[in-house]
């Protein structure tokens, strides 16, 4: 099975700050649909908020994001599924596309073994 990147997206303002319990919620069941579709995660992580960041652009160092951006990048997991479209089907039911969105990308070179 192939494997994926699936970054998530969301609001920059208050970067997660005030997400609704009903979300937190769907994203802890968010696996169990995945499982359910005959899919895994593999692994993933959420990140502090984008404020904390540090960018490094050749040798220039920067506090925060590089790029101003409405949205900013929340967190990310690896998903195993047949291909691309089965991918997508899974990744479509994460709460994240309720207030940011979702990006998927298959993995290049190494991959993840559970």
């Amino acid at each position: 099975m192939a494997q994926y990147a699936v970054l998530l997206y969301s609001p920059a303002p208050g970067d997660d700050a005030d997400v609704p319990p009903e979300e937190l919620e769907a994203h802890m069941n968010h696996e169990n649909q995945v499982k359910e579709l005959g899919g895994s995660i593999l692994a993933g992580v959420a990140l502090q908020p984008s404020t904390t960041a540090t960018s490094i652009r050749g040798d220039v160092i920067t506090d925060g994001p590089f790029v101003e951006s409405k949205e900013v990048i929340a967190g990310l997991y690896v998903l195993e599924a047949r291909d691309l479209d089965h991918a997508l089907s899974m990744a479509r039911l994460n709460p994240a596309t309720w207030r940011g969105g979702v990006e998927v990308r298959p993995l290049l070179g190494l991959e993840l073994r559970p």
